[in-house]
């Protein structure tokens, strides 16, 4: 064994608190890049530690392009977070992924284009493998949790990661279904994803499916008001599956096999003298192990 869990979930529209958490206490903490979300709940879930980090703030008071990623991804570090289940609505592009569902998230098309998507810059470059984006063993962890929570589960998709705050136009869904051949699209995964693998955190997305964005002959445009009607039974779900991670998880932690706690073993470019001591004193948590 190598070390001890903890568990961090990133919690998007709907989930907003951690059920069963013991000794919880909501505590703020000071990042190089600003402020996260919100304060963050830690506690003990099964004997296991967590952070609970509501991505949009409580009370949502954040929007998908103005989320803080890198102050929360930072903090979850600070923390001690070694495995993130991120948690967030989806809208599908695939029939047989109807609203309710949950698709374990494998791959990425990030189409954003307003949103700091690195720690790493001038005065200390480097560069990480994202191929493989998410981290396949907590990926079927979360499978299998939320099974046992109930939920109609599909294993691997890709997520369009669009800019919004507005949903998609037609043009533009069938752009992403038919030629792309995306399976779900969302606002909020990147660059969340590229940045915990910069910090060698392990990473699964949970996207709870709530509506067939405007694609469908038979839905049309996206209806808010049914995306809210489905994330409150998606949220039951959510929650069944957060409670059962540390079951699955256990307390002490091996070495990823996906080498995702160790993706910035040969990623940083720029030589020790050329460093930049202001950027690399940000890199503290995010970077420490490799820069010293």
């Amino acid at each position: 064994m190598t070390g001890t869990t903890m568990i961090g979930v990133i919690g998007g529209s709907g989930l907003y608190e951690i059920d069963g958490l013991e000794n919880a206490s909501w505590q703020r903490v000071e990042t190089p890049w600003g402020d996260p979300s919100d304060e963050i709940l830690t506690g003990t879930l099964g004997g296991v530690p967590m952070a609970f980090l509501p991505r949009h703030g409580r009370g949502h008071v954040w929007s998908p392009s103005t989320v803080p990623y890198r102050a929360n991804i930072d903090a979850l570090k600070r923390l001690g977070v070694t495995d993130i289940f991120s948690v967030s609505a989806c809208g599908s592009f695939r029939e047989n992924m109807a609203p309710g569902d949950f698709v374990i998230v494998d791959q990425f098309i990030d189409r954003t284009i307003a949103r700091e998507k690195s720690f790493f810059g001038p005065g200390c470059v480097a560069h990480v493998s994202v191929a493989h984006p998410t981290c396949e063993r907590l990926g079927a962890h979360a499978a299998a949790a939320a099974r046992e929570a109930g939920a109609n589960v599909h294993e691997g998709g890709t997520y369009l990661a669009m800019e919004g705050p507005q949903f998609s136009t037609l043009a533009e869904s069938k752009l992403y279904r038919d030629v792309w051949g995306c399976d779900v699209i969302g606002m909020t995964n990147m660059p969340e994803a590229k940045l915990a693998r910069e910090a060698e955190i392990c990473y699964a997305s949970v996207a709870m499916v709530t509506d067939y964005d405007s694609w469908h002959p038979d839905h049309g445009e996206v209806d808010i008001s049914e995306i809210i009607a489905t994330l409150g039974a998606n949220v039951a779900h959510a929650r069944d599956l957060v409670a059962a991670l540390p079951g699955r998880l256990g307390g002490e932690r091996d070495l990823c096999n996906h080498g995702c706690d160790r993706a910035l073993d040969h990623a940083i470019m720029t030589a020790p003298g050329a460093r930049d001591p202001a950027r690399v004193a940000m890199l503290d948590a995010v970077a420490g192990r490799v820069l010293g």
